[in-house]
């Protein structure tokens, strides 16, 4: 223990979670400071041990021999660290911790969530509404829901739900539109922050994204969403975002069909967790009622 006397905690968490994300962008994120201030915290302790931990290259930071052999030993550390710390902030009440992302969240799961509350009564969910990828292993996460493509990182992963794209409107506009070239005539909404665009689901139907006219463009899925409302153009929405907005008149799909991104809905859990049988509680609670409007995985 006298080592850890001689270097900075906060230079040791910046270089672990560099290693282990693969990059200063991520390990900045999960940290909540800046990449300058992630790429200063390493070279710290790299002054202190006087040898690079990690290389630089075109490829970015890569450990080095050094630094993979402690990043195995600092991942552990700070894994049993978290969970020490996580005991500290547990209340009498059971808690269980869900990441989601906030428009998941508000679109869809929170107007279910009371159906969880009734049927146990005893599990308090606290949700928290964030798009930063989360580590459970690393912080006071037990479940995260994220969408991904390909499969996430991790030992305790499962597959949930594939999201699948499709273009929607209000009422007045679904008037104007009777086959996809109709679309040139009806302003386009547009998500800034997507990772993917309209050019996914035209590519079938032989137009192109240029071929669009303009409207309003939005840097939050859930804006867009309420722009289609509000009737100010036809939106590129996916099922979990759309269904209730559909369910209530709202918006509806002008077209036939939907069309899958290449991306699905995980779940992403702490390995060795004591709340393991909460865990699984919400975890089938959630796919059971995913289940009652989508086609799962």
């Amino acid at each position: 223990m006298r080592f850890l006397n001689r270097v900075h905690l906060n230079g040791l968490r910046a270089v672990e979670a560099t290693g282990r994300l693969g990059g200063l962008k991520a390990a900045a994120d999960e940290l909540g400071v800046t990449v300058g201030a992630v790429s200063q915290q390493i070279q710290k302790i790299e002054q202190q041990f006087g040898r690079p931990l990690f290389s630089r290259g075109s490829r970015g930071l890569v450990p080095t021999p050094l630094g993979d052999a402690m990043i195995v030993h600092l991942t552990a550390g700070f894994s049993e660290l978290a969970r020490g710390v996580e005991r500290g902030f547990e209340r009498q009440h059971k808690a269980l911790v869900v990441s989601v992302a906030p428009v998941f969240a508000s679109k869809w799961l929170v107007w279910r969530l009371k159906a969880f509350g009734d049927a146990h009564p005893d599990l308090h969910v606290r949700m928290d509404a964030t798009t930063t990828i989360v580590d459970p292993n690393m912080s006071d996460v037990d479940l995260c829901i994220r969408v991904f493509f390909g499969t996430p990182p991790g030992r305790n992963v499962s597959p949930l739900l594939k999201q699948r794209i499709f273009p929607v409107c209000s009422p007045a506009i679904a008037e104007k539109i009777r086959k996809p070239a109709d679309l040139k005539g009806v302003p386009v909404i547009r998500d800034s922050l997507s990772r993917f665009g309209w050019e996914l689901w035209l590519d079938k139907l032989g137009l192109q994204e240029g071929d669009l006219a303009d409207g309003p463009s939005f840097s939050d899925a859930a804006l867009c969403l309420d722009a289609a409302i509000a009737g100010q153009g036809i939106f590129l929405a996916w099922e979990t975002l759309a269904s209730d907005a559909m369910a209530r008149g709202q918006v509806v799909a002008p077209f036939e069909g939907r069309l899958e991104t290449g991306a699905s809905y995980w779940l992403v859990s702490k390995e060795h967790s004591p709340k393991a049988a909460d865990v699984a509680k919400f975890a089938d609670w959630l796919r059971a009622e995913l289940g009652r409007y989508f086609e799962m995985m």
